[in-house]
């Protein structure tokens, strides 16, 4: 962490790295051109940034405007960020699956004066809703060709393409290159950095304003947090760059090391770019892990036979290694041999194909399932669990590197508090730090309250709701349910999100849905019984063995009946959620439930950005056929 320090900014990062780390003609980014992939350099980088600075300073923007950015991860996206931000101004990240709609509400509310924006679909998204936006003053396609689909549009802003500001703010960047190093050096760390929308599950969207000086120490505590980490690393960016965890953990950590940022072409082209790229760390969501797994699982037995007997074997011998080095036991011998041919015969084909070179994945944004962290760990890929809200910069805790504890999101960063608070009489049950750590404590369960560098400056326009997050002594109260297991922290659920059935029972649903996530055959589920005697559920099914299963085509998923009757497939589902019902506490088994033809998704309002039910929202829309599951 060569010269880094809690005054710096997010800009001050850039210029650290080449004037400390590497030559300014390193590789600093990995794009795919549509050919090949290529490098981009510090030297070009920063050159882009400061045309970009140019440009903008060229048409008014000043420190503390408002410029908003629609596009998936890209070089473009790097240039349009770092080029404002050393003017000064804020970066407004909108995730490109939004609707319409709250779009157009964020730009509103935040008062954006210029966006970027990376594909036609998402231009056609901006060029409805655009006249109504009325700070807007300039639209930047970052593609070739949006002309055509501003004919007949009669639009206030103006429209120009990206690479035409470039060109534009490099013919006028020497008259304003002494204004861009004044306002760059004049940044405080106290100053707005960005404002994230985040929904949550319910409710209108609300920008959490976050400093420079959250940023910094965010990655500056990761990195004291994870010293394996250094500026050789590649990282692989897949997951959205408006997204808190993706920015701090990939890029800003990136930024801060000197490390190469790989951009991914598409989640569809994921494994492929692993195998071209063969990064040294992904972060990832948990249901990108759960279907690595469950791809590995159908690879390894679906011929049967020997094959089958040889890959099972390997997971058993990969536990029982894995667990022996937890336990700080030494292998013998022979578990070390059959470890070697395990490795040999079925583990070092499956890292193969992330490209052999990982050191590890780390797993944020959701709670990944205990047996799946379990699984990559007997097959000697290291997963890293991490926890964090974009309250909170986002990274509050993150597994260590050396002690993984499944089931838990790690250890609480460097400079930063975390209570377990008992909501009911309002009491903190426990309090703890990075320095309080001890590997053999547990504390009860509560809500869980965080305090230190990491805490957003508040909601944007929004005071009453930021004195209700933030209480007097300054701690965020997060509506997440934890506690302490053995040192780290453990999520539970959330307190929104608790099932209190007809007998007072109290179920948290993300556990016991966890549980029957482990079947291969449900992709999606959501838990009902709210105020009823017993628990159901929805489920999405895994459309691809349910297509090989039952020799299915589109046509059967594009019916207008929205629940599969089947009853022969009705019962293949039905067998796994009877034997994973075992696992659970009576209360909490799952006694009737409806297949859902389609996913859960964002697009239809079930879901969140960040893939996590809008439970209300589901409740509401689904309620015809919840009544039925419990009238039937």
């Amino acid at each position: 962490m060569a010269n880094l320090n809690s005054d710096m900014t997010i800009p001050d990062f850039l210029r650290n790295v080449v004037k400390h780390i590497h030559p300014i003609t390193h590789p600093f980014l990995l794009f795919h051109n549509g050919k090949e992939w290529e490098d981009i350099s510090y030297e070009t980088a920063l050159r882009h940034i400061d045309h970009v600075s140019a440009y903008l300073l060229s048409i008014g923007i000043k420190k503390g405007d408002r410029c908003a950015l629609l596009t998936d991860n890209s070089p473009e996206y790097v240039y349009f960020d770092q080029g404002m931000q050393q003017i000064g101004a804020v970066n407004v990240s909108i995730y490109p699956t939004l609707p319409e709609n709250e779009i157009e509400y964020i730009l509103n509310d935040a008062g954006a004066r210029t966006i970027l924006v990376g594909t036609p679909f998402l231009l056609r998204k901006i060029l409805k809703i655009a006249n109504d936006c009325s700070s807007l003053i300039r639209i930047i396609p970052t593609f070739d060709g949006y002309e055509k689909y501003l004919q007949d549009l009669v639009l206030e802003a103006g429209v120009i393409g990206f690479h035409e500001s470039l060109k534009e703010g490099g013919l006028v960047f020497a008259q304003h290159e002494k204004e861009i190093i004044a306002a760059r050096e004049g940044l405080l760390s106290s100053d707005l950095n960005t404002l994230i929308y985040t929904s949550g599950t319910t409710g209108t969207p609300k920008g959490v304003m976050l400093t420079h000086h959250n940023m910094v120490n965010n990655v500056i505590a990761c990195l004291q947090q994870i010293e394996e980490v250094d500026e050789t690393e590649t990282f692989l960016s897949f997951l959205p760059l408006s997204h808190a965890f993706e920015r701090t953990a990939t890029y800003h950590v990136c930024l801060a090391l000197g490390a190469t940022i790989a951009f991914a072409q598409s989640l569809e082209l994921l494994a492929r770019n692993m195998m071209e790229v063969k990064p040294t760390v992904v972060n990832c969501v948990p249901r990108l892990l759960e279907k690595i797994h469950d791809k590995a699982l159908k690879g390894g037995t679906a011929e049967g036979g020997n094959k089958e007997k040889i890959f099972l074997w390997a997971l058993e011998t990969g536990k029982a290694y894995r667990e022996h080095k937890a336990q700080g036991k030494h292998a013998g011998l022979l578990l070390r041999m059959k470890h070697k041919m395990a490795d040999k015969l079925v583990f070092s084909k499956i890292r193969e194909k992330t490209g052999g070179r990982l050191k590890f994945m780390i797993s944020g944004g959701g709670a990944l399932p205990k047996n799946i962290g379990e699984f990559f760990g007997n097959i000697g890929i290291r997963i890293l669990e991490g926890y964090g809200l974009t309250e909170t910069s986002p990274v509050v805790a993150v597994t260590e590197f050396g002690r993984q504890v499944y089931g838990t999101v790690g250890r609480i960063l460097p400079g930063i508090e975390i209570g377990i608070w008992d909501v009911e009489i309002g009491k903190m049950l426990s309090l703890q730090s990075h320095d309080s750590f001890d590997p053999k404590f547990t504390s009860e369960e509560g809500e869980i309250v965080i305090r230190g560098h990491c805490i957003m400056k508040g909601y944007w326009n929004k005071p009453e709701e930021t004195q209700f997050a933030i209480d007097q002594d300054g701690f965020f109260h997060t509506g997440d349910i934890g506690r302490f297991y053995l040192g780290n922290l453990q999520i539970t659920d959330r307190i929104k999100n608790i099932i209190v059935n007809a007998y007072g029972k109290n179920v948290y649903p993300t556990p016991v849905e966890n549980t029957y996530l482990k079947s291969p055959k449900i992709e999606q589920i959501f838990l009902i019984g709210d105020q009823r005697e017993y628990l159901t559920a929805i489920i999405v099914p895994n459309r691809e063995l349910l297509e090989e299963t039952f020799g299915l085509k589109d046509d059967f998923f594009n019916q207008e009946a929205q629940f599969i009757e089947d009853e022969p497939i009705l019962n293949w589902i039905g067998q796994d959620i009877k034997r994973l019902s075992n696992e659970l506490a009576k209360f909490e088994r799952i006694r009737s439930f409806k297949v859902k033809r389609q996913p859960f998704s964002i697009e239809g309002g079930e879901l969140t950005p960040t893939l996590k039910a809008k439970r209300k929202v589901i409740e509401k829309k689904y309620a015809e056929a919840i009544d039925d599951i419990y009238q039937e």
